[in-house]
């Protein structure tokens, strides 16, 4: 069976699209739960405030992945590099902050992602310094 090669660059920006999607799913989950609308509706969710402030903070947040969906196919390979591991870094610890009041679908999304971010942070890694591309198997 004959392997497609994959570029580098492809490969981390598909990652990230995995990743958002998992972050997507796991977030639309919640809202299956009982009495999560409810707490939604109130303002309150976890024993935080939700205010316009943290709204802005999370939107923030949430662009990284959107960001490195496209800045993995167009920086070159030496900033490609320390972006990806930079934004996963951040990105996971953002996504691990919610342990505390995470139940068991968070923690199967969590490890999900935690592998995908591993695999971001080893390509990534592996990208050459020059211009030649970096292709998987």
């Amino acid at each position: 069976m004959k392997r497609n090669k994959i570029e580098g660059q492809a490969l981390l920006s598909t990652l990230w699209i995995f990743i958002l999607f998992n972050m997507i799913f796991r977030d639309l989950h919640q809202l299956g739960k009982k009495g999560f609308l409810e707490e939604i509706m109130t303002g309150v969710v976890n024993g935080i405030e939700i205010t316009e402030e943290l709204m802005l903070f999370g939107g923030f947040l949430a662009e990284i992945p959107i960001l490195m969906v496209l800045l993995s196919r167009i920086l070159h390979d030496k900033a490609n590099k320390w972006a990806n591991i930079i934004a996963s870094v951040i990105t996971f610890l953002v996504l691990v902050s919610a342990v505390p009041s995470a139940d068991m679908d968070d923690i199967f999304f969590m490890i999900i992602e935690f592998v995908a971010f591993l695999a971001i942070i080893l390509i990534a890694w592996k990208l050459p310094s020059g211009k030649k591309h970096l292709h998987f198997q």
